[in-house]
């Protein structure tokens, strides 16, 4: 009888039977290893404008085909992609790719504009293996590699990917760690990240502001603070909430969407708005 088999890709640290699922949908134990079952599993992709990501500062202008799988590591109840990051993936309408088909397909829309490949939509980084194998490839064609995550990776996984990503944008959910258990989160590993990241690459970080869990005036004074210390041009992006998915609160109010901005822009050089028509 096999032993369970520990996944140490991110901080759940899940112990799995053999052949049970990690948490995050995308990770199962077989054979005594652990083996990513989402390996080139696509269930999104979409050539974006790159502000939409939001990368405001990276390659303004452009366009960049963003690819998206299926699981999440954490558990946001407010989740906007909760089809793909927490539904049944049984369900889901899946195409499956190598690196080099993503690759050919991010070529042949360079006509287009694309500058690279995106994975976003849902967690990418529990897609750790596709996403290094892609982005080790794409490093041969001149194709930028752009990450939207959680941020939830272990340092030694991190420091591998961290040599071919050249844009990252990060949710910074919450800046408690009491906040960060209630969307079953780790607060210091996506701080970890942001200071990693921002050390190597193109880093801007976003926050969606939800009722109860991210709008405490005192949390986004903290949380400007830390990227200040990091780098103060660091893009700040303050996403208005919208009721979504198992969170019911209305949403956020407008006049606290700029009370935050402007605490923010007390540290931090360039603060934005987002789901916000003014």
């Amino acid at each position: 009888m096999n032993k369970p088999t520990r996944c140490l890709l991110c901080p759940r640290h899940c112990l799995l039977a053999e052949g049970q699922i990690g948490f995050c949908g995308g990770r199962q134990a077989k054979d005594g290893l652990i083996r990513p079952i989402n390996y080139g599993k696509i269930t999104s992709l979409a050539l974006d404008p790159i502000e939409k990501k939001p990368l405001y500062y990276y390659y303004p202008g452009s366009m960049i085909l963003s690819v998206g799988s299926f699981g999440c590591n954490m558990a946001c109840p407010f989740c906007q992609n909760y089809e793909i990051s927490s539904g049944k993936r049984e369900k889901l309408p899946v195409r499956e790719v190598r690196p080099e088909d993503l690759i050919a397909l991010a070529r042949a829309q360079k006509r287009w504009g694309n500058i690279g490949l995106a994975f976003t939509y849902n967690e990418p980084l529990i897609a750790f293996e596709f996403v290094l194998d892609t982005a080790k490839l794409a490093q041969t064609e001149g194709l930028e590699i752009v990450l939207v995550t959680n941020g939830q990776i272990n340092e030694p996984y991190l420091k591998e990917l961290l040599p071919y990503v050249s844009a990252w944008n990060i949710d910074l959910k919450a800046f408690s760690e009491e906040d960060y258990r209630r969307l079953g989160g780790d607060f210091q590993t996506t701080l970890r990240t942001i200071e990693l990241a921002a050390a190597v690459a193109h880093v801007e970080v976003t926050t969606l502001v939800v009722p109860g869990i991210s709008d405490r005036a005192e949390d986004m004074r903290a949380e400007a603070k830390f990227l200040a210390e990091t780098s103060p041009s660091i893009p700040l992006h303050l996403s208005r909430y919208f009721p979504s998915y198992r969170y019911t609160e209305p949403a956020t109010s407008k006049n606290k969407m700029r009370e935050l901005k402007g605490i923010a822009e007390r540290y931090l050089e360039r603060v934005h708005l987002g789901n916000m028509l003014e």
